[in-house]
Formats: C-alpha cells, sequence, structure tokens
C-alpha cells in the first residue's frame, strides 16, 4: 500500500523526516497499552521456552486523558459578542465539546492535532479532527505551519484509497497569491495514480488570507527532531519510566499467581498405578496444579513437604508508587498526582498550587491552546460570512481555586474600595469588559426597581407629620365633644 508521504515526496512537496513519524507509531503502540516489543517475552520454564504476555497499568493513556480533562473541558468558556449564539449552534453541530477534548488526548498522545474547518456541500460549516499520523506539514516558517496536508484511507468497494485535503497559499497571481486554496485528491492505495472525485471540487479558492487549520502540540521543545515543525508526545522522554511501572506491576501480579501454595510430591507417589479391574489411574489429580511431582534422581527418600511461599506486596506497592511518581514528574504533573493502593490507581483530586509543577505547565500548554480556539472561532466566522469577531476563551481554574473563594476575595477588595466592581464582575464572570459593563446596568435597574435607592428617611419624616395632624384634629374633636356636653 503507498503512503501518504510517498504520494506527496514523488508529488514534489517537502515533508517532515521519515523518523519523526517513526516516532509517533512507537507512542501510538504505548497509548493503545500494547507495545509487541515489550509487553510480550518470552522465559525458560526449565524444560522448553514458552511466550509470556506482560501485565500492564496503561499509564500512558492515563495521563493523556488527565492532561486532556485538565486542558479542555466542560467549564470551558469561548465567547465571540454578537456571533455566540450562532458559534455555540455550529460547534454543538460538529459536536465539538467531545471531539475536542478527544483531539487534545490524542494529541498529548502522539504529539501533533489539528482542527480543520471547510464548508460541506450544502454550505455547513464543518470541523475536522486530525491527529497526528495523519497531517504532513508542506511549508513552515519558525516553527509555525504555514502550508499543510490532512490525509486519511478509505475503502470503496474492494479497494483502498489515500484521500488528501491539501492546504497551500499562493496558487494563484497577483492578489490571489496571498490567497488559501484547498486541493482535494483521491489516490489509489495500491497503483498511487490519482482517481477522479465526484463528492468535490478538486481546487477550492476559500477567499481567507489566514489558513482554515489550527495546529495544536504540546508547549514542549521537540528534542527528538529540533527542525521538525511537528511536536512531541507528552511521554516522549518517558518511555523507561513507563516500563518500570509495567514491570514492577507485572511482578506484582505475578507475586500472587505465582506465589500461591504447592505440595512437593515424590515422583513414585505421583506415578500411574494399575486398578484391580485395568484401568490405570494416576495417585494424584493431574489438573491439581497445587500438587508438583519431584524428580526421583532428587531423593528417593522425598516426603511430601508443603511449600506456602509469602507475598511481597508492601515491597510491590512501595515501588509502584516510586515508579508512578517518577513517570508523573516526567510528564509535567508533578510527584503525588497518583496514588496506587488496593483498589488500582487513583487521581489526586485537590486544589492544586499555583508554585506546583502541574500548575506551571498547565498554564504554559493553555497558550498554545487558547490560539488555537480563537483562530478556530473566527476560521468558523469567516466560513459562515459573519466576518471579524472578537474572541475571548477562558479556561477552568477550579482546580487551581475554588470559586467562593474567588467570589469572596472580590467582595472584600470592592468593600475596601481597592478594586472596582466592573474589574470584579469580570473575574467573577469570566466575561469582556463591556459585558460586565451590561451587568452592572441591569443590576442598576433591579435596584432602583426594589426600592432600595429611595430616601425612606424622607418618607419617614412625612409620616411623623401626617400622624402630628391627625392627633392634633383628633384633640380637636374631642374638645368640641366635652363642650356641647356641658351645654
Amino acid at each position: 500500500m503507498k503512503t501518504i508521504q510517498g504520494y506527496l515526496i514523488d508529488s514534489g512537496y517537502t515533508t517532515v523526516s521519515d523518523s519523526t513519524y517513526s516516532h509517533i507509531d512507537e507512542w501510538l503502540e504505548w497509548y493503545q497499552g500494547e507495545v509487541e516489543k515489550f509487553h510480550k517475552y518470552k522465559i525458560y520454564n526449565g524444560m522448553s521456552i514458552v511466550t509470556e504476555k506482560r501485565y500492564r497499568l496503561g499509564m500512558a493513556k492515563k495521563i493523556c486523558e488527565d492532561w486532556a480533562n485538565l486542558l479542555l473541558n466542560e467549564k470551558l468558556s469561548i465567547k465571540a459578542g454578537n456571533f455566540d449564539n450562532r458559534l455555540n449552534e455550529i460547534l454543538h453541530v460538529n459536536n465539538f465539546r467531545t471531539r475536542a477534548n478527544q483531539l487534545i488526548e490524542l494529541m498529548c498522545a502522539l504529539g501533533t492535532g489539528a482542527f480543520v474547518e471547510y464548508l460541506d456541500g450544502d454550505g455547513q460549516v464543518c470541523i475536522d479532527y486530525v491527529r497526528a499520523d495523519m497531517i504532513y506539514p508542506l511549508k513552515w516558517e519558525n516553527g509555525d505551519i504555514i502550508e499543510c496536508a490532512f490525509g486519511s484511507y478509505r475503502t470503496k468497494g474492494n479497494e483502498d484509497y489515500i484521500y488528501l485535503q491539501i492546504h497551500r497559499k499562493g496558487i494563484g497571481d497577483g492578489e490571489n497569491a496571498s490567497i488559501y486554496y484547498i486541493e482535494n485528491k483521491l489516490i489509489n492505495a495500491e497503483t498511487g495514480k490519482e482517481c477522479e472525485m465526484e463528492e468535490v471540487a478538486e481546487i477550492i479558492e476559500t477567499g481567507s488570507q489566514q489558513p482554515l487549520f489550527q495546529i495544536i502540540v504540546p508547549n514542549i521543545c521537540n528534542n527528538i527532531d529540533l527542525d521538525s515543525p511537528l511536536g512531541i508526545s507528552i511521554y516522549a522522554n518517558s518511555i523507561s519510566q513507563l516500563k518500570s511501572c509495567d514491570l514492577i506491576y507485572d511482578s506484582y501480579i505475578n507475586e500472587y499467581r505465582l506465589g500461591r501454595k504447592r505440595i512437593l510430591v515424590p515422583i513414585t507417589a505421583a506415578k500411574i498405578e494399575m486398578q484391580k479391574n485395568g484401568v490405570t489411574a494416576p495417585v494424584f489429580d493431574p489438573s491439581e496444579t497445587v500438587f508438583y511431582a519431584m524428580p526421583g534422581d532428587r531423593d528417593s527418600d522425598l516426603k511430601i513437604t508443603e511449600v506456602d511461599m509469602a507475598i511481597r506486596a508492601t515491597e510491590h506497592e512501595l515501588g509502584i508508587q516510586r515508579a508512578l511518581d517518577i513517570l508523573s514528574l516526567k510528564c509535567g504533573m508533578g510527584t503525588g498526582r497518583y496514588q496506587f493502593d488496593s483498589s488500582g490507581v487513583k487521581t489526586a483530586t485537590e486544589v492544586i498550587s499555583d508554585k506546583s509543577d502541574l500548575y506551571q505547565n498547565l498554564k504554559k500548554n493553555t497558550i498554545v491552546i487558547k490560539d488555537a480556539l480563537i483562530n478556530l472561532v473566527k476560521a468558523i466566522a469567516f466560513l459562515d460570512g459573519y466576518g471579524e469577531v472578537e474572541v475571548i476563551v477562558d479556561f477552568d481554574d477550579s482546580i487551581i481555586e475554588d470559586v467562593n473563594t474567588t467570589i469572596d476575595r472580590n467582595i472584600k477588595l470592592v468593600q475596601a474600595g481597592l478594586r472596582s466592581k466592573l474589574s470584579a464582575i469580570m473575574e467573577i464572570n469570566k466575561c469582556s469588559e463591556q459585558e460586565a459593563a451590561k451587568e452592572m446596568e441591569k443590576i442598576a435597574e433591579e435596584s432602583q426597581i426594589s426600592g432600595q435607592d429611595i430616601d425612606w428617611t424622607d418618607r419617614d419624616s412625612q409620616d411623623e407629620e401626617e400622624s402630628e395632624t391627625e392627633d392634633v384634629e383628633e384633640d380637636d374633636v374631642d374638645e368640641s365633644t366635652r363642650k356641647s356636653k356641658k351645654r
């Protein structure tokens, strides 16, 4: 089967080196939890060589899941002013909350991911979520990918095809030199020949001077290929720690599997004997694994002996915890992130400190994700015909500081005259200055309606004057009544 990279090279495109994609294949194996060269091994049992399969903790996927949940979860806020309602509709149709979280997870595992926006046949905005092994940079400057091909394999009938969406800049002349074009290619995977595409046009002019794709990578330096625009896996430099976790865990499980009780039986006692009816039968059931027949050349006088080995559970649990701490530290989460106990691996959920390794690495990675999301929204607005839009992206800070703590701090600062109400509303509601100003106007209107701004002192004085007048009138009536009685 012809590779996508091979087709691009034959077509005259420049792509990144093969070594980068070979590392992606290795990271993918660890993410899937099945590394052929490591998790399968051979061992001699005294009579023959047998193949064993190593027990696994699967920490590579667990770490990627946790990073995805920290970077892009349900508390992510994306605001685009008057385009808000339409944006939320488009994101909902494209299942953005779920698929974007999955893309972040794959980005952490394979080093690179991409959002790709385009219009379908009905003119609706669509978003593709592309993983690293389907991303082929064609032109890059200072680490930023300017032109890129996104590939996928498709099966039609009995034949396999390669579908390529190539985003290029400057195919036309003059003003069109700065416009992005999208080339759609369908290639037969066996022959390498191009095939006709009936669904979409071969070349589409986007009319945009900005790319309709956003590349996301972990915000760490690619120390495997310094010149590559692709990123590296979050655990690219922690393969040894992943191995140590699985090695210790495998030994831990085997401690129970191999440490069960054994009873050593002399070979003479285990031999088959002839019964009276002529049927042969062993003294011991051969399917019973508790008994172990000892060879006769060891000691003919060997008696039946019980062997009950102690399980080294505590030592293994301490070893696994140490391996998890080192792995967590190497993957940017600091120590103590994972706790191993009788129920398995647990994730710490306490609020993290703003001086911890996890906090610093989290803030560093949100820089890349935030820029990508802003450009994603701008691309959606362009394709939807809205035009320029101001985008505000806020990430989940609840793991750093409790929401109630933020509210209480702002209330105290406003009461002390150390902060404006506008700034307090912006931080608490995570909104823009314009939205905060509108909120203040609503609060002021509600205060007037509820009567909080009425001067109750004047009303009280008026009530007292009316009460005094009524008392005087009553006294006058009583006095006139008494006089009439005397007459």
